[in-house]
């Protein structure tokens, strides 16, 4: 066999299975997407969030992760947690949120999203957040699985970490608009089909009991939906005759048919474009 074939081979190779990422620089940023093909850790110098103060309505849930992820920040116990409930209420904002809010006094404490997409490589990122000295909130938005999905396996790995266990440093968060992080309809279908209908769907379902918070979000009444729109117009200063601003805000979420933090959100955005203030 000559050089050339030779060189071909060793190149075909080195794309089969690329060097190893080399040790990340986790002062370079307060955030981190994690990407494969290869690995990587993308630095996010400006985290897109709202302040903690904004989010209206959810005050317990609140205080319940802040003080959770406090609790980690000082290196002391903690508990994975699952964010599940009304779309647009605040989950993922929630999660950003509080991390601004511990980083205040624990700038060691680093976020770090993962797709559910790339959950099968989590393995390799816990590996490489082992050794190191910060803390990281592992970030995971919008989690849920279908039927014939096989990454809620990889999951566990973050969850219950096997036999090395979960790195010390690392607590996961995770938004669902589902409790179980499967649809009902599937949990049923399994449940009528399956010769033990008890074991059907325990393997899946069980995933959401290894999370120690459950945190739910519910659908906002409308005070509470126009108590955030008076909240971002008092931060960014946005000023409008309460009547007409309560007018437009009613028929705002009546087009959208909705009411939720994000209706809210978008509206003031409408809002503040419309009055030349940027947000």
């Amino acid at each position: 066999m000559d050089q050339v074939a030779l060189a071909r081979i060793a190149e075909a190779l080195e794309r089969m299975a690329p060097a190893p990422m080399p040790a990340p620089d986790f002062t370079a940023a307060g955030g981190f997407v994690w990407h494969v093909e290869p690995d990587r850790l993308e630095p996010v110098t400006r985290i897109n969030r709202v302040r903690l103060d904004l989010l209206v309505g959810i005050d317990r849930s609140r205080d319940t992760l802040l003080e959770n992820t406090r609790r980690f920040a000082r290196g002391f116990s903690a508990n994975n947690a699952l964010l599940w409930g009304s779309r647009g209420m605040g989950k993922s904002s929630l999660v950003k949120a509080v991390h601004a809010e511990v980083c205040e006094d624990h700038p060691d404490l680093k976020l770090i999203e993962l797709q559910r997409e790339d959950l099968p490589s989590v393995g390799r990122l816990l590996n490489h957040l082992r050794s190191a000295s910060q803390r990281f909130l592992l970030f995971c938005d919008d989690l849920s699985f279908s039927h014939d999905d096989q990454h809620y396996k990889s999951l566990k790995a973050v969850l219950d970490g096997g036999i090395e266990g979960r790195p010390e440093n690392v607590l996961f968060y995770a938004t669902s608009n589902r409790r179980h992080l499967m649809p009902r309809d599937m949990i049923e279908n399994e449940r009528s089909s399956a010769i033990n209908p008890s074991e059907a769907v325990e393997e899946k379902v069980s995933l959401s009991d290894r999370f120690g918070l459950w945190l739910g979000f519910h659908p906002c009444d409308q005070d509470e939906y126009l108590t955030m729109i008076d909240r971002y117009c008092a931060a960014y200063g946005v000023q409008v005759d309460p009547e007409t601003l309560r007018a437009q805000a009613i028929e705002w979420q009546a087009t959208r048919g909705a009411r939720s933090g994000r209706v809210a959100w978008q509206f003031f955005t409408d809002l503040a474009g419309r009055q030349g203030v940027r947000v």
